[in-house]
């Protein structure tokens, strides 16, 4: 009975359960909050890629967010673009960017990383509020489009939308894990274990950390473009550190450095803020206490700490199994 419940049947249960829940739910607004978690948690993943495999913690994260919207806003908007190139343009654009900003930034270390990469996401804030004849200020951008039809596949309504986003949600998660359990996973967890040690047989830790900022960056611009296609309307706010501080709490909620925390933190914050609407102002006083005894308690978040009492119960079960044969054979000796 146990062999039912494999990691591989229960990865199929759940991507079932979500292909089914347009029909088991025929809710528009439980429909629209479980897309907006498709988005965000796939720009969680580039946070999780970079932050939780590497160590290295950006909070630029959002600036590059909000260039893959606005380059997919104005590449569809004012140059009349087809959806798929520009969706493409956005994610390329948006890797050459990082790659840019993290041959300087990886030049520092620790606290300074993190707050040169800030002042990155504060910049490019500014450029997006204040370049008015560019991104069109705090007006900002109207009439994104829409993904255009794939053959007869079109995507005007909001099942279809939901479709696609979680197509590219589980495609984030099916790259994710590829990188994580291949060699270069393997040295991204080197490298956040001890860089020293890492260098020392022979990794170049530089260079691998500047990977990682690159895939970030890639899966923070597609979240991105996806967001301003989904809600059509773009403006200065998509920029906000604020919007980038609460990507992080999904990821550490969820379970940094963990392959699945990233959809778990999203989904229960996003549904537990829709859900609190009437508390808005009052959120980060709820979710301020939560987050810090989830970091005292479990640092690696809910998915670490069930992955924890998970691996004790096996511990206890072999122990016990162990001290049962052990005792079979003394009861046969005698």
């Amino acid at each position: 009975m146990a062999k039912i419940f494999t990691n591989r049947n229960g990865v199929l249960f759940i991507l079932g359960i979500a292909l089914l829940l347009p029909f088991l739910v025929p809710n528009d607004y439980i429909l629209h909050v479980l897309s907006l978690v498709c988005i965000w948690s796939i720009s969680v993943y580039g946070i999780n890629i970079l932050t939780g495999y590497t160590g290295k913690l950006s909070l630029a994260h959002i600036g590059f967010f909000a260039f893959g919207a606005y380059a997919l806003g104005l590449l569809t908007v004012t140059a009349g673009w087809n959806f798929w190139p520009a969706l493409v343009a956005a994610c390329v654009m948006a890797v050459i960017l990082g790659i840019l900003v993290g041959l300087i930034s990886l030049r520092t270390n620790g606290h300074y990383f993190a707050i040169y990469t800030m002042c990155v996401g504060f910049i490019i804030y500014l450029i997006i509020d204040k370049w008015d004849s560019l991104t069109g200020g705090v007006r900002g951008l109207v009439g994104i489009p829409t993904p255009s039809p794939i053959g007869p596949i079109t995507f005007d309504s909001l099942t279809s939308q939901y479709y696609l986003l979680l197509f590219f949600l589980v495609l984030t998660i099916f790259i994710t894990k590829r990188i994580v359990h291949s060699l270069l996973g393997r040295t991204f967890i080197a490298i956040r274990n001890s860089e020293e040690l890492a260098m020392t047989i022979g990794i170049s830790t530089k260079k691998n950390q500047l990977l990682a900022f690159a895939i970030s960056c890639f899966f923070a611009a597609l979240s991105g473009a996806l967001y301003a296609s989904f809600v059509r309307f773009i403006g200065p706010e998509v920029s906000t550190l604020f919007l980038g501080f609460e990507m992080l709490t999904y990821l550490v909620i969820g379970g940094i450095g963990t392959l699945s925390g990233p959809v778990v933190g999203t989904l229960l914050l996003v549904s537990l803020t829709q859900y609190l609407q009437f508390l808005q102002e009052y959120r980060m006083l709820l979710f301020g206490p939560i987050l810090l005894l989830i970091v005292i308690f479990y640092p690696k978040g809910i998915v670490g700490g069930v992955n924890k009492l998970i691996n004790k119960l096996k511990r206890k079960k072999t122990k016990g199994g162990a001290a049962q044969e052990k005792g079979n054979d003394i009861e046969e000796v005698s």
